[in-house]
């Protein structure tokens, strides 16, 4: 025997109309008019081949064969319903999948999430640090922070800031060494980060002074760390200005030079372009454009 699969829609009119007795109450359930109910109701009848309402001047009645239907099909349909209302609801208390650089969440991110808590306190962030770069098709996550040039495969893309360098130090290091003539750096230790390995080559060679490049360095797993050993007055690291709002404001850091560097590089936020971006992908993003309008007055 053929199986018949009725119109989902029409069947879904049907089992409202059956639980309120009337046209007129399913109308207003479900903000349709009378007429479209009617309509859907017909269209059911017809698939089906019999008549579930008898229709008069007074209104609608449902037939003996209507009731009989709505009893086989109710149950089925609370099913679906529960079912639906279950994943909507898992889907809501779901946290947002952020991956940030660590860096980038330790100095500007972090700092900032109080803010978004106040704004949006029913939302979960759940944030992740990976340096290699998001793969929508196998990671799970909704939003990234990446460094580039704004261009990633089947990705959406929105600039934050540009990648703005700068030699810095600690005044614990200037209280030791005369840090005045780009010559000076013969006397300290060249702070490098891991991931960051072409900084200072690139600020250097634009000061045109790459020779002062040498082995008298130190090179650290991250930039956090690196920052970490300037701060300390282990040497001199290329600090990432936009990045050390906080340790420049303190006086933590000082920059040297007077000649900062805006690369072609930047940090971007991306997420992925073949699935439209959830209510709670939106929010984070407005309260981070709220943040940028911030940070850059």
């Amino acid at each position: 025997m053929n199986e018949l699969m009725p119109p989902l829609n029409p069947l879904h009119v049907f089992d409202v109309t059956a639980r309120l007795g009337s046209f007129t109450k399913a109308a207003e359930k479900m903000r349709v008019t009378q007429p479209a109910i009617s309509r859907q109701i017909r269209t059911l009848e017809n698939f089906l081949g019999v008549q579930l309402f008898e229709r008069d001047r007074q209104g609608a009645k449902i037939t003996p064969t209507g009731e009989q239907f709505h009893r086989q099909i109710s149950p089925a349909l609370q099913i679906i319903s529960r079912a639906a209302t279950n994943l909507t609801e898992m889907r809501r208390i779901e946290p947002l999948r952020v991956r940030a650089y660590t860096t980038f969440a330790s100095k500007w991110l972090i700092p900032r999430l109080p803010s978004f808590y106040v704004a949006y306190p029913k939302i979960k962030l759940d944030i992740s640090n990976v340096v290699a770069p998001v793969d929508f098709a196998r990671d799970r996550i909704d939003l990234a922070i990446q460094f580039g040039n704004g261009r990633w495969p089947a990705a959406e893309s929105e600039l934050l800031f540009k990648d703005l360098i700068q030699p810095v130090c600690s005044p614990k290091l200037l209280k030791r060494v005369r840090l005045v003539e780009l010559d000076d750096l013969n006397n300290v230790q060249l702070l490098h980060s891991h991931y960051r390995r072409t900084d200072w080559h690139d600020w250097l060679a634009a000061v045109q002074r790459t020779d002062l490049l040498s082995s008298n360095e130190v090179s650290f797993s991250s930039s956090v760390l690196t920052y970490q050993a300037a701060i300390a007055g282990v040497g001199v690291a290329i600090g990432q200005i936009h990045l050390l709002k906080n340790e420049l404001d303190s006086r933590m850091l000082v920059p040297l030079f007077n000649a900062p560097l805006e690369r072609k590089l930047a940090h971007y936020v991306v997420w992925p372009k073949n699935r439209p971006l959830n209510r709670r992908a939106r929010s984070f993003l407005s309260w981070l454009r709220v943040q940028l309008r911030d940070f850059s007055r």
